[in-house]
């Protein structure tokens, strides 16, 4: 029964996208009202999204030993791709985590995808899709979570990335989506070529693409961390790390929704939970657990600082959510799969409900830009006591969820590099703890800045008349305050602990070694507060001098990417369609032209006049009898 449920996991979401594809485009300039379509595609996307949530909380009550189900569905010559299900503890909870923000987005939706304020005016006519694409994006980040074949796996995995460039170019009235849908797009696969060719390797060596096989077969020490290198490619594409980061900020051309769906639940999250579920392959690989050290230490400090000097409300958390990634990496490398579950699943619920909180203001206000705003918490309180939730969670004020699972990094990290715990080199555990202990003032510091340049000071509005979001928004971002503020509570209660723990030990760490975090926290909020105290008109950012705009470029690595990457392959696609056009096209409409010139010339002669045609004919008919007679007589 538990297979089957974990089998319908991901095919309810599956069959909603696929039937919501059926439908029609909205007509244009229909309104909430006389749009049948519309009304279908929300009913089947809501339903999808909350079956999948029933069907992960009974998996979550259910599963308590691991279990695995398998049929062979393709033999090659004795490598084996199997069907099946491999769930557990930790996949309950990721599924539980993914199907409500998909359902609280789904929801969120309804209310933000329209012309207007009121239900009575006009719809985007490209509902009926958008909310298909939704649901498929949640059937395919399901089907990584609970798939027991590496090949299903895969398949979750690449269906993501193509949900996610269609949703991201969902908008076609800006420019700028199409351009960030196929960088998004490009950019993860340069990772999920390296990903693929890992899976590869992994098969071939067990002779079977089963994940239970893959773990247990004894490979080559040469051959794993040659395949973990290549699997942390496709992590570091799909997770946002560096140096395939790039994407993430410009994906926030996508409607607000997408963003949230991206960046708490979906995505970023697949890179993070494909190690987890694969991590017995990584211990054994230290060399390859020391490239995800450095690249979660570089990362971690990378998106937080370039989050200090955005003014754009929505790249700020798209920076941050480079930033918390790194922290699950981080862990990931100084050996604690758990800590960085513990963490992906409250960033899961505190970063759902900034991005939800942020597409209220921006729904309220007509801009993502925090330079025009201020002001708000008088007209939009809910927004404001929610945003703070979220923001206080991300920079992990206690209790909230992300002190508890921040902490828990931090302290396995401290360990490692103390102790020398875990099963990378001790310098790796230096490098995560140190970066941790940095990313926690520089977090504080821009989530108090976003704060008060949204919600304090005086409004620089004047023409704009913000208020609180529908019910139908409102109530999403209400229900993930709960699990953002309340989450890292859940460390406490066996259950919770039980089933996200993998044969380690407990998820808080309570001690003297709370203090420096807590100290470095309250530094950060303190020199932001300090900033906008003296100046309440002014940004704190100023405070960043001539770094200010390297940050807000993000260390200009979008321009050496562009400079050594795509600039270099579109010339040399340019020199590849002149020579397509100039040799190979030249040559073939060459010997065209040339056939066509003497069919022309023979048509020519053709055409001759009667007199001449007839001459012609008589001196022809005297050649050949001339001919006739010389070789008569010489015989």
């Amino acid at each position: 029964m538990t297979g089957l449920l974990g089998a319908l996991l991901p095919a309810v979401p599956l069959v909603a996208g696929l039937v919501g594809l059926l439908l029609p485009p909205s007509p244009r300039g229909a309104t909430t009202g006389e749009d049948p379509a519309r009304r279908a595609a929300i009913g089947l996307g809501v339903a999808g999204a909350a079956g999948a949530l029933l069907i992960a909380v009974v998996l979550l009550v259910r599963v308590g030993q691991p279990v695995q189900t398998s049929t062979t569905w393709v033999d090659l010559g004795g490598l084996r791709v199997t069907l099946g299900v491999r769930l557990d503890g930790a996949a309950a909870l990721v599924a539980v985590a993914v199907a409500a923000v998909a359902l609280a987005v789904q929801v969120y939706s309804v209310g933000y995808l329209k012309r207007g304020p009121h239900d009575d005016v006009e719809v985007d006519h490209r509902y009926p899709p958008y909310a298909a694409q939704i649901s498929l994006f949640t059937a395919a980040m399901l089907l990584v979570v609970v798939a027991g074949d590496l090949i299903m796996l895969l398949v979750g995995w690449e269906v993501m990335g193509l949900c996610s460039y269609l949703l991201i170019a969902h908008d076609r009235r800006l420019p700028e989506a199409p351009a960030a849908a196929m960088k998004a797009f490009l950019v993860t696969r340069v990772g999920d070529v390296g990903f693929l060719l890992g899976i590869a390797l992994l098969g071939v060596s067990a002779g079977s693409f089963r994940i239970a096989d893959v773990l247990a077969h004894d490979h080559s020490a040469g051959m794993l961390t040659t395949a973990c290198l290549l699997l942390l490619a496709g992590v570091a594409g799909k997770s946002a790390q560096f140096p395939l980061h790039t994407w993430l900020p410009d994906a926030m051309a996508g409607p607000t929704p997408v963003s949230a769906l991206i960046h708490a639940a979906t995505m970023v999250a697949a890179g993070v939970y494909a190690v987890t579920r694969l991590y017995p392959l990584f211990e054994r690989a230290p060399a390859a657990l020391a490239v995800l050290g450095v690249m979660a230490a570089v990362t971690l400090l990378l998106g937080a600082l370039a989050a200090t000097a955005q003014d754009d409300l929505k790249r700020v958390l798209a920076w941050s959510t480079v930033s918390q990634i790194g922290y699950m990496t981080g862990a990931l490398a100084v050996g604690s799969p758990t800590a960085a579950l513990f963490h992906l699943l409250s960033h899961a619920a505190f970063k759902a409900l900034l991005f939800l909180a942020a597409g209220a203001v921006i729904h309220a206000v007509g801009t993502t830009l925090m330079s025009r705003m201020g002001g708000l918490r008088a007209t939009m309180p809910v927004t404001f006591w929610c945003t703070a939730i979220g923001l206080g969670a991300l920079a992990g004020v206690p209790p909230l969820s992300g002190f508890w699972s921040k902490d828990g990094v931090l302290a396995v990290a401290e360990a490692a590099a103390l102790d020398g715990a875990g099963p990378a080199p001790a310098w790796v555990g230096w490098l995560v703890w140190l970066a941790g202990l940095a990313g926690v003032a520089v977090t504080a510091w821009y989530a108090t800045r976003l704060l008060l340049r949204a919600f304090l000071g005086e409004t620089r509005m004047p023409l704009v008349h913000p208020h609180d979001p529908p019910a139908v928004m409102r109530w999403p971002v209400l229900l993930l305050a709960v699990p953002a503020a309340l989450l890292g509570l859940a460390a406490f209660l066996p259950p919770f602990t039980d089933r996200l723990a993998v044969g380690e030990g407990e998820l808080v760490h309570l001690g003297p070694a709370l203090l420096l975090p807590l100290a470095l926290l309250a530094l950060g909020a303190g020199l932001a507060w300090a900033g906008w105290r003296r100046d309440r008109t002014a940004d704190p950012a100023r405070a960043l001098g001539p770094l200010g705009p390297l940050f807000a470029a993000g260390f200009r690595l979008d321009d050496v990417q562009r400079a050594l990457v795509v600039r270099p392959v579109t010339a040399l696609a340019r020199a590849a369609r002149a020579g397509d056009e100039l040799v190979i096209d030249g040559a073939v409409e060459g010997t065209a032209r040339g056939a066509r010139d003497l069919g022309g010339a023979l048509a020519g002669l053709h055409r001759a006049a009667l007199p001449r045609a007839v001459a012609g004919v008589l001196a022809g008919a005297l050649l050949i009898g001339l001919a006739a007679v010389l070789i008569g007589g010489a015989a």
